[in-house]
């Protein structure tokens, strides 16, 4: 392991160790979550020690909480005890051992299964004055102090707990398809004949940051000239756990001269890069799950239009998969 991650509560009774925080999802299974907990039974009183999983949907910040209400609702939630120990001991993956082996004699080690129809961590890009934590999915493991797992009638002091968010992410897969073809025809006033429009993707995913290759080929069999073509790239976010609401969000978008005139044929290929940068003051858009102040991207899927007469093509940003083993820090 070439980092550890750590949370002590406040009381230094128990610490949560973990070896990485992105955890992959293989579309038909998804990276065992393993960890370990260090108690000290000296401060617990009697109590058990607990930690449980979280998949959680946000969808208000903290500020607007009222009268005991959070805009938090859980999609799948995992609970275990840890101390005293229930059960016998498992097969130790090499992280595991390497955590234990650092954590020493009071360390106890857990593990989670996340089913693979969780969504992945994404977030909600907030706005410039916008506070507390970002609208979006998260996932959460917390460790905490208490007489029973689950009792809505036990308080659960601050300082007996200790969190760490963790992500779940998904890599661009190794095949990559051939892109989406889209065509349209279109007859205006004052003229019998029509433009017919055809528009393709070299492939179905694209990684961030690399140029999108679309090309456009025009039939224009009317007496008017085609003065130019514009490309933009559109985010599609469907928020379906409290509503159904579907946000269009600009990401991108360029002009280009190209003329065709009256009874001709042009073909060419341009190019459209979106990038997050670009869209850093875009209140609302959907990025990849983010821990603290990293880097993100983009959130995966995006859409492309052409102006007048009018195309879509769907298209899927994501990241290449990191060759051999690997540890995010």
């Amino acid at each position: 392991i070439s980092r550890v991650f750590k949370k002590t509560s406040g009381n230094g009774t128990i610490a949560l160790y973990l070896g990485k925080r992105d955890f992959v999802d293989n579309v038909d299974s998804v990276e065992i979550v393993e960890g370990v907990v260090k108690v000290d039974p000296s401060g617990l009183n009697n109590r058990k020690v607990y930690v449980y999983l979280a998949c959680a949907f946000r969808y208000g910040s903290d500020d607007l909480d009222v009268i005991g209400l959070t805009f938090r609702r859980d999609i799948w939630l995992h609970r275990i005890q840890v101390y005293p120990p229930t059960g016998g001991s498992e097969a130790k993956s090499p992280m595991m051992e390497s955590l234990l082996k650092k954590v020493g004699e009071q360390g106890h080690a857990f593990s989670f299964q996340m089913p693979p129809n969780l969504p992945c961590s994404v977030s909600l890009q907030p706005g410039l004055n916008d506070s507390g934590k970002a609208c979006g999915v998260d996932f959460e493991i917390k460790a905490y102090i208490a007489n029973a797992p689950d009792n809505p009638d036990e308080v659960i002091q601050k300082k007996d707990t200790c969190r760490l968010m963790i992500r779940k992410i998904q890599f661009a897969p190794a095949n990559n398809k051939a892109g989406a073809k889209a065509d349209l025809s279109k007859q205006f006033m004052m003229s019998d004949k029509p433009v017919h429009l055809e528009a393709s993707l070299e492939k179905e995913v694209y990684y961030h940051g690399d140029p999108i290759t679309v090309k456009v080929q025009i039939n224009n069999e009317t007496n008017k000239t085609v003065k130019k073509i514009k490309i933009s790239v559109n985010q599609l976010t469907s928020v379906v756990l409290y509503s159904s609401d579907t946000y269009v969000k600009e990401v991108c978008a360029q002009e280009f001269g190209e003329t065709v005139n009256a009874i001709s044929t042009f073909e060419k290929s341009f190019q459209v890069t979106p990038l997050l940068a670009n869209n850093k003051e875009k209140r609302g858009l959907a990025v990849d799950g983010r821990l603290k102040d990293q880097d993100t991207n983009l959130y995966m899927l995006i859409c492309k239009m052409f102006s007048d007469v009018v195309v879509e093509l769907p298209v899927t940003l994501m990241s290449p998969k990191p060759a051999g083993e690997f540890c995010i820090l």
